[in-house]
């Protein structure tokens, strides 16, 4: 087998689809850089993770999605202030004292929904409750920006989706989806919530990517709303992962 000196890899379950290690590829491609490689590690369960550290003893760094960035916390070493207060890992650093924890999702987020943010857009409503969506809650409430929960039981800190009507749809005019609803291949599936409540004031962010444009970006699209999707989230959080990393070589 090729030894490689510095391996870098995606923690998640059933990822063959991810985004990151192709785009890793690309990158390392690019800068030239020979003997970098990066793999998807999917685990069927997180209590996995000490094994997979135990048999990859030479990895540098690691993402985290679905459905383990919160749950993989417990094996880490620290967190960064950040990724504490999120509660949410998607980047390992591997440092000399240990496997310290970062939320770039964050920084990857902010970056790219300011460019569409318009004086209108004071209230956001966001669509599930995953490691994602609290990156996204800690951004909006970084740009004081009023946000609601949506999930299917509703409690004091979140709306269900039965709560939603036109009218509510109306007042929240930036709606997040931070659920897999409408991923590749079930491209026709989307939150349900009231759409004819949707306006040209309305922002729809779709934190998914492939499609580009999904159900529920396509809902909004034709009623003249600002859409957009994660990919540009993706490539930000990625790039300052690697800076991450970098700090460690």
């Amino acid at each position: 087998m090729t030894k490689h000196n510095h391996r870098f890899g995606l923690v998640g379950k059933n990822i063959s689809y991810s985004f990151s290690r192709g785009y890793f590829k690309d990158k390392f491609e690019q800068l030239q850089l020979s003997g970098y490689t990066y793999e998807n590690f999917d685990l069927q369960a997180a209590n996995e993770f000490p094994s997979l550290l135990k048999n990859n003893m030479d990895l540098k760094g690691l993402n985290v999605t679905i459905p383990y960035k919160q749950d993989v916390i417990p094996y880490l070493k620290e967190l960064t202030p950040q990724a504490k207060e999120i509660g949410a890992v998607n980047t390992i650093q591997f440092s000399e004292n240990g496997l310290i924890g970062h939320n770039t999702d964050a920084y990857g987020f902010e970056n790219s929904i300011k460019p569409f943010l318009q004086p209108q857009h004071t209230k956001a409503l966001i669509l599930g409750t995953g490691g994602a969506s609290k990156a996204v809650a800690f951004v909006l409430d970084q740009l004081q920006i009023e946000r609601k929960y949506v999930s299917r039981k509703r409690d004091a800190h979140k709306l269900s989706y039965d709560d939603l009507d036109i009218e509510v749809i109306k007042e929240y005019t930036i709606i997040i989806n931070c659920t897999p609803l409408g991923t590749f291949p079930d491209v026709e599936a989307k939150p349900n919530i009231p759409y004819k409540g949707i306006t040209q004031n309305h922002l729809l962010f779709d934190l998914i990517y492939n499609p580009s444009e999904t159900a529920f970006l396509k809902e909004g699209n034709k009623r003249g709303a600002k859409i957009c999707n994660g990919l540009r989230m993706l490539e930000l959080q990625a790039d300052r992962a690697w800076e991450i990393w970098q700090e460690t070589f």
